[in-house]
């Protein structure tokens, strides 16, 4: 994966601020399963800051990602996407990079929901645009759809 989209270099302070909240957020996963808490904060255009954690349940493929919990929160309020922190606090320091990234399903979601946010790893110093981890994504508009292109 290659990024850095330099052009829009985000600010130190705003990569903190955001990298925080996800930590913090993480302490509120449910985790029984898997024993690997995530947390999510994204930044909405408000200047609102929208958390959400993985929350696993007994059938587990009807549980959820951080990722995804918190960009319901943050366009359920009707505030767009600028920026998406992500924390793996159970991510070893030492883990390869795939240890910290969005699974499949919130790849596809970011693609499709926030494809310009800022997209920030604890553990990694650069910055992720949706099209670095899903650079094929699937996109389905039908036509007369607000999105359709």
């Amino acid at each position: 994966m290659t990024s850095m989209h330099s052009e829009s270099s985000p600010s130190p302070e705003r990569r903190r601020r955001l990298l925080e909240a996800a930590a913090g957020a993480a302490a509120h996963a449910r985790a029984p399963y898997s024993g690997f808490r995530v947390g999510a904060a994204v930044l909405g255009s408000s200047g609102r800051v929208h958390k959400g954690a993985n929350i696993e349940v007994g059938s587990y493929g009807l549980g959820t990602c951080a990722e995804r919990v918190a960009l319901a929160a943050a366009l359920t309020a009707g505030d767009p996407v600028v920026a998406i922190a992500i924390a793996c606090v159970d991510a070893p320091p030492d883990a390869p990079l795939g240890y910290r990234a969005p699974c499949g399903a919130c790849r596809q979601w970011l693609f499709e929901l926030a494809p310009e946010a800022e997209i920030f790893l604890a553990g990694d110093e650069r910055t992720y645009r949706a099209a670095d981890f899903l650079p094929h994504g699937f996109r389905f508009d039908p036509p007369g759809t607000p999105d359709a292109r």
